[in-house]
């Protein structure tokens, strides 16, 4: 199956398209992006100079993914979010002259594998999302996230934990948790969460 680029869509030359990957009507994505196999850029999204992204990723519809930017296999980046690159941002110096990319250094948010970012959340980099960690859509993400960690809120705080399939994890006691789809166990220890090896 090969790559399915809009005519609308823009798309630099030196970015790398991966094999089976789909970049839809009025999607930017700048010189040296690369996208894995398989991965999908929605209407209007944004992909910024440099951004690494790895196999089987969905960039929803207006989604804006700034450089420096990486993310794992099978992240979803929900529709309209934010992955900021600026920590400091300001359009000009303090004496008045307009800034150039000379001017200040792109910090980027990192994102593992299986993670999902909701619509309309924020991630002010630099920030790094653990793996199949969820944020909760309207979610303005400050700090790091743990592996498995759902969060919510402004800023967002974990108020659980979800399992790979992406539901909620209900709580056996005793620090265990376990997902009600697969029936997978995980072990919580202080604010981390892993895998129970079977």
């Amino acid at each position: 199956m090969g790559t399915r680029i809009a005519q609308s869509a823009d798309v630099a030359d030196g970015a790398t398209i991966g094999e089976g990957s789909a970049v839809w009507h009025l999607a930017q994505v700048r010189e040296d992006a690369v996208l894995g196999a398989g991965c999908i850029v929605g209407r209007g999204a944004y992909i910024g100079t440099g951004v690494r992204m790895g196999d089987h990723c969905k960039v929803q519809n207006y989604a804006l993914v700034y450089e420096p930017a990486v993310l794992g296999d099978g992240v979803f980046i929900g529709p309209a979010a934010v992955l900021t690159n600026d920590t400091f941002p300001r359009a000009i110096n303090a004496d008045g002259s307009l800034k150039s990319a000379d001017d200040w250094e792109a910090v980027g948010v990192t994102i593992g594998r299986g993670a999902s970012i909701g619509a309309r959340a924020v991630c002010v980099a630099p920030v790094t999302i653990g793996e199949w960690a969820t944020v909760a859509a309207g979610a303005v993400v400050t700090k790091d996230v743990p592996a498995y960690a759902l969060v919510v809120g402004v800023p967002a705080r974990r108020i659980g934990w979800v399992g790979e399939a992406g539901r909620p994890l209900e709580d056996a006691g005793g620090g265990r948790w376990t997902c009600p789809v697969t029936g997978r166990a995980y072990e919580q220890i202080e604010e981390t969460l892993r895998k129970v090896e079977q």
